[in-house]
């Protein structure tokens, strides 16, 4: 069996690839990497190391020694995170990068997945419906390290022939990992809050519309791309994906009509201004027409699904 190794598994994608992953392949061919130390509770029931992204000659050693034949390098700094930290943002979005691609290039790795962002266009990307090929501007670190990365992607490909995939992600939304600093992360905290019957504090504008996709969509997509004929992935750099494109204002009100007392105000800080640089809706027919890509959840079922799951203690 092909040896598949995440490395970032700790946070909030690589916790969910790794569980439906070890699903499809089995749970000691798919290894869990991360820098901590310990085994995040939710991965025990497979193989875990403790690798770091930017310790480039123990990565290479490691994937080298164990015949790892696939990569999902997912460690990175997120937008808000990355803005406080620009200098360690550039270096773990860039570095842990170049170091997989090498090794893909020097034939150790056969297929790479490595994760883009919504966060690669900026204030004067079209912003309705943003197009697979269009400008991209990007105002923050984290989004100027993706779309760098999405060129070296694809350079690699064209001059090495690496097998390298990528989406570009809008936010995610989960009930089984916590958000990791990223700007949409304010709807994953709102059903917290809901369910604890709080007061939700949102730090964008209520009218701020962003491209969302609940996690299992994510995480299907990511498969389904890994998965596909390389003959049907045409697009090198990073395919767009939409899901569902809503406002704190339309999450609240479909929180409400579950949980009718709850309760919303608004406090824009830093991460309006990141937010109002990347699109209000996405066009994903390249990833539909290409390779079979098409969400599943729509707003009322995702937040059907995450009120029902999300554990809060009272």
């Amino acid at each position: 069996m092909i040896k598949t190794l995440i490395i970032g598994a700790g946070g909030q994608i690589g916790t969910e690839l790794v569980l439906e992953l070890r699903k499809i392949k089995g749970n000691d061919t798919v290894i869990a990497a991360d820098v901590k130390d310990y085994c995040p509770p939710l991965l025990v029931n497979g193989p875990y190391v403790k690798i770091d992204a930017l310790d480039r000659e123990g990565v290479r050693d490691y994937i080298i020694s164990n015949e790892i034949k696939e990569v999902y390098l997912l460690a990175a700094l997120l937008s808000a995170t990355a803005e406080k930290n620009p200098d360690f943002a550039w270096k773990l979005n860039m570095e842990g990068l170049f170091t997989i691609l090498d090794l893909a290039k020097e034939g150790h790795i056969s297929k790479i997945f490595w994760p883009s962002s919504i966060a690669v266009f900026g204030p004067t990307t079209p912003m309705d419906n943003t197009p697979q090929h269009t400008i991209m501007e990007p105002t923050t670190v984290y989004g100027i390290s993706k779309q760098a990365g999405e060129r070296w992607c694809e350079y690699y490909f064209n001059k090495f022939n690496v097998d390298v995939r990528s989406i570009r992600y809008p936010g995610l939304i989960s009930y089984k990992s916590f958000p990791g600093g990223g700007t949409t992360d304010y709807a994953v905290d709102i059903f917290y809050k809901a369910k604890a019957g709080k007061q939700f504090t949102c730090f964008l504008k209520e009218d701020t519309a962003l491209p969302m996709m609940f996690m299992d969509d994510a995480i299907n997509a990511t498969i389904q791309l890994m998965e596909a004929p390389a003959e049907n992935v045409k697009i090198r750099s990073a395919y767009n994906l939409g899901g569902i494109s809503f406002t704190p204002k339309a999450i609240s009100e479909a929180i409400q009509k579950v949980i009718p007392e709850f309760e919303i105000v608004y406090q824009p800080d830093f991460r309006q201004v990141i937010a109002e640089s990347w699109p209000n809706s996405i066009d994903d027919s390249y990833a539909e027409k290409e390779w079979g890509w098409k969400h599943q959840f729509d707003l009322d079922t995702m937040v059907k699904v995450m009120l029902e799951n999300i554990k809060v203690e009272h």
